[in-house]
């Protein structure tokens, strides 16, 4: 059973010295860890800089953008139903081997160890653009040049600081997990994994060399590349402007022009106004693939005790409902 971050708040630290480790490698090489995301960042990056010119060169085939497609809403997904709103907020309870598929499917992101992620976002959650948020865009001030600094910061600066988020106190329900942990001591399998699959099938599709490289570039590469920034897009897009209907202690918005490819996670405002809500675009017209696929999971007998929420619930979080309260 996940917590919710108002029960990780009461966690006592001196449970951080019994817990096993979830770290890539264990706690005295997070500097393997840090390497490893390094280099799956910035390779997918200058693959994605390179797209537009040789797809003007070589084109695009129709195999290429399946697999590409496919896997960035198999990963995304991984993300967005299972890190986020199944593992860190427990927005549903899920049978094992939902449990089992969600925690692969975000690992397949290439976004960093399970355990890591989740802690990461607890904390957020804890401290939203406040003192203590690993990566609010505002860390640095509200003017201009400092928003700026802001905005690179959460976008992608502090996966690479050396404080990080403490996972046993953040993450114990997952440590004492003996398959989560191990899912997210394996990272790199499953980067690895992830990498192989499109390049795979492309070769065997095509019977050739060339149809494995371009699947790698376009299913692989590009894919993650485009994830990264979408996913981190949240970070700092979504916490720098957007439309804000909802009453939260933060700066969090919603912008529209993510939603599809977010699978729903930019309608952020309703989101940080209600954590453990398993549906964040919940007014009319907002997208929000995460939540229809949860209730297909639901319906199936996959998933139980849904948080949906009601309309009273959404109501009662307009910022008008809480002005005319008070």
């Amino acid at each position: 059973m996940t917590l919710s971050p108002d029960v990780l708040q009461e966690t006592q630290e001196g449970t951080e010295r019994t817990m096993p480790s979830a770290t890539l490698g264990g706690e005295n090489k997070r500097s393997v860890e840090q390497i490893a995301l390094l280099l799956f960042i910035t390779v997918p990056f200058v693959a994605l800089l390179a797209a537009i010119p040789l797809a003007w060169g070589w084109g695009i085939s129709w195999l290429d953008l399946g697999l590409m497609v496919f896997m960035y809403f198999l990963a995304c997904h991984g993300i967005t139903i299972g890190f986020h709103r199944y593992f860190t907020h427990g927005s549903f309870k899920a049978k094992r081997p939902l449990r089992i598929a969600l925690a692969v499917a975000g690992s397949m992101a290439v976004e960093g160890p399970l355990v890591r992620w989740v802690a990461d976002h607890r904390k957020h959650h804890k401290f939203s653009d406040h003192e203590g948020d690993p990566h609010s865009p505002w860390r640095f001030g509200e003017t201009l040049p400092a928003l700026l600094k802001g905005l690179w910061w959460a976008h992608i600066g502090w996966l690479f600081d050396e404080e990080q988020t403490s996972q046993e106190k953040y993450a114990p329900d997952l440590i004492k997990d003996p398959a989560i942990r191990r899912i997210s001591r394996h990272f790199v399998f499953w980067t690895m994994l992830s990498l192989a699959i499109p390049p795979l099938v492309g070769g065997l599709v095509t019977m050739s060399w060339w149809g494995a490289f371009t699947a790698f570039f376009w299913g692989s590469l590009v894919r993650v590349a485009l994830l990264h920034h979408v996913t981190w897009s949240i970070n700092s897009i979504c916490h720098a402007v957007g439309k804000r209907p909802f009453k939260s202690r933060d700066r969090s918005g919603n912008v529209w022009w993510l939603a599809v490819l977010s699978c729903g996670e930019s309608w952020h405002n309703l989101h940080h106004a209600d954590p453990t809500s398993a549906r964040h675009g919940v007014l009319r017209g907002q997208v929000d693939s995460s939540a229809r696929l949860i209730r297909w999971f639901e319906k199936a007998g996959w998933a139980s005790d849904v948080r949906w929420p009601s309309r009273a619930r959404i109501d009662a979080r307009r910022k008008e409902n809480v002005a005319n309260a008070a």
